[in-house]
């Protein structure tokens, strides 16, 4: 609670001006759905080191890493102005990218809830400005409202069952300023004449068990019922096989 305190009220600009450039505090327990279903890919450190290869992340995302990365880049804008966050790390390099774009009074923070997560991303964003990382689970932001300008959420919800990614979402759109931008990247239904249905089925019914919610609801559906969006727009890729949304508080 401290820390959640301490982290509100720098970005509400009161107390010092920076904490640490990385924050890892250690009572925030893993989530029991990270523990059980995904420990092998994001949580052990074998995996981590496994899954950390550019050409391994565009082979499971079928050759479209680039294309979808660029996609959410996109609507950052260049250079970047403002602050990002980034709600949990990824394989592969986008966080690398968005920081290159930075503007000079830009600022990037990056949260995840697995300690091993951080660190390795630490090692990939070594000699980058304007970035921190904070241990924090994306269910229960440690941000004050509003504070940032966009937030991205990418290939994150397919991972989380129902209600954490709901409370997910939640927390997205509460700290996100008005007329800031909520980017999500996502799976999506492909349609049923793209032959990546019947093989995405089973590959996501035995590895992602979550993921196949993103088939049958829309992300605009599971923003919160007070939320008054200026804008969702949504793009569809690969046969609709992914999706970009775009809420504009």
């Amino acid at each position: 609670m401290r820390m959640r305190k301490a982290l509100k009220m720098q970005h509400r600009g009161q107390g010092p001006p920076a904490v640490k450039r990385y924050t890892f505090p250690a009572d925030i327990p893993i989530p029991d759905y990270l523990r059980r279903t995904y420990w092998w890919a994001y949580l052990n450190p074998r995996g981590v080191r496994f899954f950390e290869r550019q050409w391994l992340v565009n082979l499971i995302l079928w050759g479209n890493y680039r294309r979808l990365r660029d996609a959410a880049l996109a609507e950052l804008g260049f250079p970047i102005r403002g602050k990002v966050l980034q709600v949990a790390c990824v394989y592969g390099d986008f966080t690398e990218r968005v920081a290159r774009r930075l503007g000079p009074q830009a600022h990037m923070d990056v949260i995840d809830v697995a300690p091993v997560q951080l660190d390795n991303l630490k090692r990939k964003i070594k000699g980058h400005r304007g970035i921190s990382l904070h241990r924090q689970d994306s269910v229960d932001l440690a941000f004050a409202d509003g504070t940032y300008d966009y937030v991205v959420v990418y290939f994150l919800l397919h991972e989380q069952p129902g209600s954490a990614r709901i409370r997910t979402i939640g927390e997205a759109m509460r700290v996100v300023r008005p007329g800031g931008k909520v980017i999500f990247v996502d799976y999506h239904q492909p349609s049923p004449a793209n032959p990546m249905r019947y093989v995405m089925t089973p590959v996501l019914t035995l590895l992602e068990p979550f993921a196949m919610d993103m088939w049958v609801n829309n992300i605009a559906d599971w923003l919160p019922a007070a939320a008054r969006p200026a804008a969702v727009e949504k793009h569809t890729y690969f046969g609709g096989l992914y999706q970009k949304v775009v809420v504009t508080a």
